[in-house]
C-alpha cells in the first residue's frame, strides 16, 4: 500500500474503526498465496501450539518474562527492555485464536508498562511500547494506548546527540559512562518515533529517526553487509571513535540477532521513510545472514565466531531474520526473501518448539542471550515467542497482522 507523506504524517483517526474492519491487502506480501501446502500445515501446527502453550501459562505469569531457569520463566517487575513482548506475544495469540482471554491478558499485562513512559533512561522504549501500547490502541482503539505510547516517544527523543546524530543506547542521561555508545539493536526501536510523527504530524520524532538510522547506516555497515554490535562515539564532539561489542565474538564479528535487529528495523525505516537507502541496507544485511545461515537454518549466536558453523544457536535470531524477511520480500516483491524466511520459520518449528518438555513455559527453546558473558545459554527468551508466532502470522494472517503493527509503506 503507497500513500503520501502528508497521509502518513497525519494524526490517524478512527482507530475503533480500523479494529472492526480487515486490513486491506495490499499490506500482504504479494507472493503469499505460494506458500507451500506443507508448509502451512507446519506453521499452524507450530501456531497452534505456541497458542495452546501461552493459555497454559498465561495465568500463571506475575510479571515480564524475562528468560528461562530449568525451563521454567524468570521475571522481571518492570519489563526491563523486554517487557513488551509479554503483552505482545498475549496479541498475537488473540489474533489467531480470537480468545478474548488473550485479549484481556494483554492489556492487563501492558498496563503494568505504565510507569515507563516517562523512562528516559533506556533506549528499549520501542522494544516495550510498541508491541504492548502501540498494538493495544490500534486493536481497541482506547486513546489511553495511544498517549501512552506518545509519552514514550518523548522520553526516548531526550536520548538524542544532535553532534553525532545518535541515540544513545545505555545510561541514564546524566550518566557520562555509555554517553557515546551506539548498538545495533536501536535500529527496532524507531519506529516507535516513526509511530508518533504519524500521530501527531510533529516532524521532530521521524527526523530523530531518519538521522540515527542514517548514522548507523553509515558506521555499522560493512562491505559485506555484516555489522558489528556496538559502535563508539566521542558524546561531546559527536566524532566516531570506532566499533566494539558486547554480546557479539569481538568488535569484528557479527553477532546473528544484532544482524536480525539492523535488517528488521532497515526494512522498517524504509516502509515508514522511502528511503531508498535503508532498503539498500536491508537487503545487504539480509544476503549476509542469508549466505551465514547454516544448513538447518538456526542461526548460530555468531556468525564470525571461532566455531562457527558448529556452535552454539540463537533461536531467537531466527525467528526475528524471519520477519524482516517477510518484511522485506513484500517491500522489495523478491520472493528469494520469503522462501528463506519459510525455510527458518519451519525449521525454529521442527526442531527448536518445547515440544518434548512437559515442564517448559516457554515456545521456544535453544536461544541464547549473551554468549561473551555466559549468560542465557540454550535456554527461552520472551522476543523468541514473539517473533515466532509474528512471523507465522505474516504467513498464515497478514491482514491481522497489520491490524496490529502497521505493515504499510509510504
Amino acid at each position: 500500500m503507497r500513500v503520501s507523506r502528508r497521509t502518513v504524517l497525519a494524526t490517524a483517526a478512527g482507530a475503533a474503526a480500523l479494529c472492526a474492519s480487515p486490513a486491506p491487502a495490499a499490506a500482504a506480501d504479494p507472493t503469499a498465496g505460494r506458500t507451500p501446502a506443507p508448509t502451512l500445515r507446519k506453521l499452524r501446527a507450530a501456531a497452534d501450539y505456541a497458542v495452546e502453550k501461552v493459555a497454559a501459562v498465561a495465568p500463571t505469569v506475575t510479571a515480564f518474562p524475562v528468560g528461562t531457569k530449568f525451563e521454567k520463566w524468570v521475571y522481571s517487575q518492570n519489563g526491563g527492555w523486554v517487557g513488551g513482548f509479554w503483552p505482545g506475544t498475549l496479541w498475537m495469540a488473540w489474533l489467531y485464536s480470537e480468545d478474548e482471554a488473550f485479549r484481556t491478558e494483554a492489556l492487563a499485562s501492558a498496563r503494568k508498562l505504565a510507569p515507563r513512559q516517562y523512562d528516559t533512561g533506556t533506549h528499549d522504549l520501542g522494544f516495550l511500547f510498541y508491541p504492548s501500547w502501540v498494538t493495544a490502541w490500534r486493536l481497541t482503539g482506547d486513546e489511553a494506548w495511544r498517549t501512552g505510547a506518545l509519552r514514550a516517544a518523548d522520553s526516548l527523543i531526550q536520548r538524542y546527540n544532535p553532534r553525532g546524530r545518535f541515540i544513545r543506547a545505555w545510561g541514564a542521561l546524566n550518566d557520562p559512562k555509555n554517553a557515546g555508545r551506539v548498538i545495533i539493536d536501536t535500529m527496532m526501536n524507531l519506529d516507535l518515533l516513526a509511530f508518533a510523527s504519524r500521530q501527531t504530524g510533529d516532524d521532530t520524532y521521524l527526523d530523530i529517526a531518519v538521522e540515527h538510522a542514517k548514522t548507523t547506516r553509515r558506521v555499522f555497515l560493512r562491505p559485506d553487509g555484516s555489522t558489528p554490535h556496538v559502535y563508539d562515539f566521542d558524546p561531546d564532539s559527536g566524532a566516531p571513535v570506532g566499533p566494539d561489542t558486547v554480546q557479539g565474538y569481538s568488535p569484528t564479528s557479527c553477532w546473528s540477532r544484532g544482524q536480525a535487529w539492523g535488517l528488521y528495523g532497515f526494512t522498517t525505516m524504509y516502509r515508514r521513510t522511502g528511503n531508498r537507502d535503508f532498503l539498500t541496507t536491508a537487503r545487504a544485511l539480509a544476503d549476509y545472514a542469508i549466505g551465514a545461515l547454516t544448513p538447518d537454518h538456526v542461526p548460530v549466536w555468531d556468525y564470525r565466531a571461532p566455531q562457527q558453523p558448529h556452535d552454539i544457536k540463537d533461536a531467537s535470531a531466527g525467528a526475528i531474520t524471519a520477519c524482516g524477511l517477510l518484511d522485506l520480500s513484500a517491500a522489495t516483491g523478491r520472493h528469494a526473501y520469503r522462501e528463506v524466511a519459510l525455510r527458518l520459520l519451519t525449521a525454529l518449528s521442527e526442531t527448536c518448539l518445547t515440544k518434548n518438555s512437559a515442564r517448559a513455559e516457554a515456545v521456544v527453546a535453544r536461544c541464547t542471550r549473551n554468549r561473551p558473558a555466559e549468560d542465557g545459554i540454550e535456554i527461552s527468551l520472551p522476543y523468541a515467542d514473539y517473533y515466532l508466532l509474528e512471523g507465522i502470522l505474516r504467513v498464515l494472517r497478514p491482514q491481522d497482522v497489520d491490524r496490529a503493527i502497521d505493515l504499510s509503506t509510504v
